[in-house]
């Protein structure tokens, strides 16, 4: 074992002692930072507007503070952007993570010197956690990557502003440097096709031995490896042992990855967004991440099927239950109060408590009154592919309101790497597991409101070349695995 292992080891046994100590007080853990973050907010004029003087209690705060998203933030936001101090957070933002926006264009995500830390930390934390459970250490003495967007940044104000995966790479610890690719100049390749090549072209030789980015994005590098090297990743990359993603479901994945692979490596999931860092994979044993309780965020959770009543009701951690969907609701030490992030979680355990991501609130197909999520739709393709020998790269669901004949139905709209050999029977297979997943869609498909699903093959890397055609391939982009309209599938129809 190496110095940098055995020192690893040293660290991660540390680290887990800490994280238990929060872990095992969540309720307290939770009440400190938020007293912490109204104290520290209350002379910035958001702060004034909303009393934060005045606020002793959470229930103080639910009735000073409504709900909202980056549109209702956005007044505050724009005052921090044209440079203004004390806004939202004391003093001004180290950075600002852009994102794309919908009805408001570019979004401008704040990061503060208090926040940026945390960042850092859980991405850190969750590959010690790894080693502490597992033991194995030894690939830290290997190359790693992270596709990423481009480390380049702008200014506004005064204020840098970049992605938040090409803000992160700025923080990468100088032990890491020798290890982490790809190069600088290959990071901030724009063109993410290009990107990739050349990315192929500089780990091709090396010993890679962790590999972490948005799952699509990686099984594009990797079928540009193996092409490349004519024979599976894993047989390339002999020392590639752990692959680290987040952004969306491995699990649809799974079966591709290992497949290009050509064996199994552990993983783990982290829940990274500009926002925040909120969660990550602790245990390879248990399902779910670890909800980060003592990094400058404080939780609210609302029950999804609530959301959209006219007053629903904000619950705290020691309030949620194990398998219900709630939309995430966060109060940080960036200056973001009571906001919608626009996640939808669900706890598979409180002690600790542990989460997985069940899509987006406004990712769902509802056009009959369904509301399927993106979990549902997940799942059901899980199921029934398992146990075949049916791969698929890519999938997105939409509903067909207006069909030419027959009663409406969900489209899946599917790009397969490896079809089935019957794909009306495939077909029945999803939409009985889809019944079982949902029973108001279960009701529509007894009361002969909808038919059963109908799925529509999808050209190979014809989902690349949609999110190309929106300027979004690659980087943190992700394609919504359902939408309640027809935008996406429109462009195949095209």
């Amino acid at each position: 074992m190496s110095i940098k292992a055995f020192a690893a080891k040293i660290l991660a046994k540390k680290v887990h002692a800490q994280t238990q100590k929060w872990a095992n007080n969540p309720v307290e853990t939770q009440h400190k930072v938020f007293a912490n973050l109204i104290r520290q907010a209350e002379n910035t004029e958001f702060g004034k507007d909303h009393n934060f003087s005045n606020i002793k209690s959470f229930e103080d705060f639910a009735k000073q503070v409504s709900v909202r998203d980056y549109e209702q933030l956005k007044s505050y936001v724009d005052k921090v952007v044209a440079g203004e101090s004390d806004i939202l957070w004391k003093g001004k933002p180290l950075y600002f993570a852009k994102t794309s926006g919908t009805t408001s264009g570019a979004k401008y995500i704040p990061l503060t010197k208090e926040s940026m830390p945390f960042h850092i930390q859980a991405a850190k934390n969750a590959i010690l956690s790894y080693i502490h459970e597992t033991g194995k250490a030894d690939f830290v003495d290997g190359k790693m990557i992270f596709l990423q967007g481009s480390p380049e940044m702008e200014e506004k104000n005064g204020i840098k502003l970049g992605r938040l995966s090409g803000i992160v790479a700025h923080y990468v610890p100088k032990y890491l440097q020798k290890n982490r690719l790809p190069s600088w100049e290959t990071n901030c390749i724009d063109d993410w096709e290009t990107k990739v090549d050349a990315i192929v072209e500089e780990t091709f030789h090396q010993n890679m031995s962790v590999i972490s980015g948005i799952p699509s994005w990686v099984q594009m590098y990797f079928e540009k490896l193996k092409t490349k090297a004519n024979k599976p990743v894993g047989d390339l990359f002999k020392n590639f042992n752990l692959f680290i993603y987040g952004g969306v479901n491995y699990e649809p994945y799974r079966a591709k990855f290992e497949q290009l692979i050509g064996r199994k490596v552990d993983s783990i999931e982290l829940f990274p967004a500009s926002e925040g860092f909120f969660a990550y994979q602790d245990s390879q044993k248990e399902k779910g991440m670890l909800l980060l309780l003592n990094s400058g965020i404080f939780y609210e959770f609302i029950k999804a099927d609530e959301f959209f009543t006219e007053n629903p009701k904000r619950l705290t951690i020691k309030e949620v239950e194990i398998g219900v969907n709630y939309v995430l609701i966060i109060s940080t030490n960036a200056g973001l109060w009571a906001y919608n992030i626009g996640d939808t979680i669900a706890f598979t355990s409180t002690k600790p408590y542990r989460i997985i991501v069940t899509g987006r609130i406004k990712h769902y197909i509802s056009a009959f009154g369904e509301h399927v999520i993106g979990k549902e739709v997940e799942t059901a393709l899980q199921n029934a592919i398992s146990g075949t020998n049916i791969s698929v790269n890519e999938f997105t669901v939409a509903p067909q309101i207006n069909p030419k004949s027959g009663l409406p139905y969900h489209e899946w709209l599917i790009e397969f790497d490896s079809e089935p050999e019957n794909l009306e029977a495939f077909a029945q297979k999803i939409d009985t597991e889809m019944r079982q997943q949902n029973v108001y869609y279960d009701d529509l498909i007894k009361g002969n409101v909808l038919r059963t699903i109908v799925i529509t093959k999808v050209a190979k890397n014809g989902f690349q070349d949609y999110m190309k055609s929106i300027g979004k391939l690659g980087g943190q982009n992700k394609l919504p695995r359902l939408s309640n309209d027809r935008k996406i599938a429109d462009f195949f129809e095209g």
